[in-house]
């Protein structure tokens, strides 16, 4: 199939073309490029674009002519979602009210979300299911509960067929070393980790050491990147047999304290790893992990490198390759 990927050029949307490449389908990236990275876009081609550019849309359906879409585009930082909201609102929900505008009117029916555990907000309990309650407390996950909305609306008034898929933590780089986390701010624990070990930064900011949990830090549930590409094209795929809108869960089924991983880290890098701890920050749930369940009956998917030593020594691996398009952490400190 020719499957168009918005924000194609960013860390799981690239992931996930070279997962498609490699089981026979087509890969159209369709990216402003203002987070992705051209360099990254190798399994297809390249159209330059913004979601909030009908125009520019109806082009790439027009010459491209999509069987499906996977849709990664948005905003991402929590932090910035709170200071700067209408920045998410126009680009997470108007972006996306555009692409299933431009997707009606060329006949593409079939679109895989890229939705976020972050609607969930704060969980009354662990692991999360599919029907527990959506209460966002900040404004990235309320713009992916409405883009599920919207998605929910376009499939019974459309005939479309969608599934939302809620990651949790995304971490890792991929194993063969072409691709991998390249943020600029990067605010993810994993690289921010590695980058203390490395040197290229101070130390890493622990915020919170008294929440409900075995070591007082906060718990989440870490998923490579390779199994997420992964279950995106077997979401795909499944669009063939599923109607309607379904959201499914992605995510390990184990949760890693932070604590857990600065130790992790420092046992495969054999570095210290200069910490400061803090207060909590605000809106922070003390633990998130899925119950995955419904990926594996729904889309036969079950996560291949879930073992934290994995995805923690692909991702240091990641800040020593060449191919990193930031240079982040090619030189030791000093």
């Amino acid at each position: 199939m020719r499957i168009l990927v918005t924000g194609g050029a960013g860390y799981i949307g690239s992931h996930t073309c070279k997962r498609l490449k490699a089981c026979g389908h087509d890969p159209i990236v369709f990216d402003n490029l203002s987070t992705g990275h051209r360099s990254f876009v190798r399994f297809g081609p390249l159209v330059e674009g913004d979601l909030n550019d009908r125009a520019a849309l109806d082009r790439a359906f027009a010459e491209h002519r999509p069987d499906a879409i996977i849709h990664f585009a948005a905003s991402a930082y929590v932090g910035e979602s709170v200071q700067d909201p209408l920045k998410y609102y126009r680009n997470n929900v108007g972006g996306t009210c555009n692409l299933l505008t431009a997707a009606v009117a060329h006949g593409v029916r079939d679109i895989i979300f890229s939705s976020s555990c972050a609607t969930y907000g704060t969980p009354a309990s662990v692991p999360i299911v599919e029907t527990m309650p959506q209460a966002p407390i900040n404004p990235y996950g309320d713009t992916k509960l409405v883009g599920e909305s919207m998605l929910r609306a376009a499939t019974a008034a459309y005939g479309m067929r969608c599934i939302a898929l809620r990651y949790f933590n995304a971490a890792g780089a991929d194993l063969d070393g072409e691709l991998g986390e390249a943020h600029d701010p990067e605010t993810h624990a994993i690289p921010l980790i590695l980058a203390a070990a490395r040197g290229t930064i101070p130390a890493f900011s622990v915020f919170g050491t008294d929440y409900a949990t075995p070591d007082g830090s906060c718990v989440r549930d870490f998923l490579h990147v390779a199994d997420l590409a992964d279950a995106h094209v077997r979401a795909v795929e499944a669009l063939q047999r599923l109607d309607g809108f379904t959201a499914i869960n992605l995510g390990t089924g184990t949760g890693h304290s932070v604590l857990e991983l600065i130790a992790t880290v420092e046992r495969v890098t054999e570095r210290r790893v200069p910490v400061v701890r803090g207060p909590r920050r605000s809106g922070d749930p003390a633990a998130l992990v899925a119950d995955a369940t419904l990926a594996a009956d729904l889309l036969g998917w079950s996560p291949r490198h879930a073992a934290l030593d994995t995805i923690i020594r692909s991702a240091w691996d990641w800040m020593h390759n060449p191919l990193h398009p930031l240079g982040n952490g090619t030189r030791d400190a000093g």
